[in-house]
């Protein structure tokens, strides 16, 4: 297990090509597989040299004997034949023969097989003496002598074949007690061999196929994650892969791809919330443009507006001249032609100070000057855009609600001036003033005032609070201030800092 693990951190934390992880499974699986066959052909060659060192010291035996009989006739050749050659054969069986009995025991223990092959070593010299006798007595052509050596030595070959025999059957009934308990453990090995060989082969089955599916299981993970965005599902758990191979180049890029859709998708989700909210408003601003129009329509025809307008003119005429009556209806044909004219809703700052200056002239000559009107204005801000039909409202809204119900001359105050990145418009009265709940029930458009609806041309504050929100996108666009009652009002209006404005519908 713990090489299991080693291995598994080694794949996943050093970077190896997919195609490096596969051969080096194969490689591991390999090794295994050889050391196994390793180890088992070391245990069969041990046991097979056990098994045949069993019958070694009997063939040993065998040999002996063989090589005792070779110089026995050897000798008989030599007297036979009395030749060179055969003379050198007994030399070559007399060393070859005393090779083999050396490798005797020359112990003298209590065992009855080291007494015998030290009796066999011990009459095997005096047998080759006698051999040596014969050869040279047969040389020298003693015939008495070789003879009786010869007859020596053919007993002493009878006794040495005899231990030799007796020595290998000894040997061969031990031996085969040993045989019989080798072959057993030889049989418990074959086992145990085929048991390791199971187990390897389990081994190396369980090894490659962890091995194998630590590599393909995120495949199949990222095979699973690719069905469900080919059925539209994006909102998947992101796969993590550490393999550090082509599956981790692969699931990164798979992961980067869903990352890249859900942020395409958020996009256009969000640019059709933008262009929705910009097609409400833009219905709105028509929906209250429309209404506006519709009031200064009927403001045209408004029967107690033209009444008053009319009799203000004819007033005029009886105390002036045709002059100023001329002047009179003039800036009253202006505010019915701007009304008409400037039925777009997007107008300059300059158009709407021209339309309060008709309206300031027109209310001055129906109240005999009563309204104190002053401007202060920076001309650098004229060209300004801002919504049409803001500034009359608010002025008619301040001689209705704030002047004409209090005692004196009444003052309105406009200024236009810049400050910080915004561009103010303030319409200040000494009026009546406003309570803190009142301006607030205005700014919800919740404050509604009928008494002097006749006077008016129809456009409330809460229209012109409504377009001037969605005209800037802000809803401190428009702000109301007043210190309390006969303390006057103070409308401030902000527009954005741009020669040409282009956040507008």
């Amino acid at each position: 297990m713990r090489v299991n693990k080693r291995i598994r951190h080694y794949i996943n934390n050093k970077r190896h090509s997919l195609t490096g992880k596969i051969g080096g499974v194969c490689i591991l699986v390999n090794i295994l597989v050889f050391v196994m066959d390793l180890v088992l052909l070391v245990g069969i060659n041990t046991m097979s040299g056990k098994i045949e060192q069993v019958y070694l010291e009997n063939v040993n035996l065998n040999v002996l004997s063989e090589a005792l009989s070779e110089v026995q006739d050897s000798v008989n050749i030599y007297l036979s034949m009395k030749t060179t050659e055969s003379l050198e054969n007994y030399y070559r069986s007399v060393q070859n023969y005393e090779k083999m009995v050396d490798t005797l025991s020359n112990q003298i223990t209590g065992a009855t097989h080291d007494r015998m092959e030290k009796s066999i070593r011990n009459m095997s010299a005096h047998y080759l003496e006698l051999t040596n006798q014969t050869i040279e007595a047969k040389r020298g052509r003693n015939v008495v002598k070789y003879r009786a050596h010869f007859e020596n030595a053919t007993e002493m070959y009878e006794y040495i074949n005899t231990y030799i025999n007796s020595l290998n059957n000894q040997q061969l009934e031990a031996n085969s007690e040993n045989y019989v308990i080798l072959s057993q453990k030889f049989r418990v090995f074959e086992m145990i061999c085929m048991c390791i060989m199971v187990i390897v082969m389990i081994g190396n089955i369980a090894i490659t196929l962890k091995l194998l599916g630590t590599m393909i299981r995120p495949l199949t993970k990222l095979a699973g994650l690719a069905d469900n965005v080919a059925e539209g599902n994006f909102d998947i758990e992101l796969l993590e892969v550490n393999s550090r191979d082509e599956i981790e180049t692969v699931t990164n890029a798979f992961n980067s791809m869903i990352l890249s859709i859900r942020n395409y998708i958020t996009q256009i989700r969000l640019n059709m919330e933008r262009e929705q909210a910009s097609k409400e408003r833009e219905l709105k601003m028509e929906a209250n443009l429309k209404e506006a129009e519709l009031k200064y329509l009927q403001a045209q025809i408004n029967p107690h507006f033209l009444f008053n307008t009319l009799n203000a003119g004819a007033q005029l005429a009886m105390m002036e001249d045709a002059e100023r009556t001329y002047e009179y209806i003039q800036n009253t044909a202006e505010i019915f032609r701007y009304t008409v004219r400037k039925g777009e809703e997007i107008v300059t700052i300059a158009d709407e100070l021209q339309l309060v200056d008709h309206y300031i002239f027109v209310l001055n000559v129906r109240f005999a000057g009563d309204i104190h009107y002053h401007k202060s204005v920076d001309e650098s801000l004229l060209n300004i855009q801002m919504p049409s039909m803001i500034l009359q409202p608010i002025v008619e809204n301040c001689v209705n609600h704030g002047i004409r119900e209090m005692e004196g001359n009444g003052q309105i105050h406009l200024s236009v001036y810049k400050k910080g990145d915004k561009i103010c418009i303030s319409i200040k009265d000494n009026g009546v003033g406003m309570s803190e709940e009142t301006i607030a029930k205005v700014m919800k458009g919740e404050w509604k005032n009928l008494e002097h609806q006749g006077n008016s041309n129809g456009v409330g504050v809460d229209n012109v609070i409504e377009r001037m929100h969605l005209y800037t996108q802000n809803e401190e666009s428009i702000q109301i201030l007043s210190d309390g009652e006969n303390l006057g009002t103070e409308v401030i209006l902000l527009l954005n800092d741009k020669e040409t404005e282009e956040n507008h519908v």
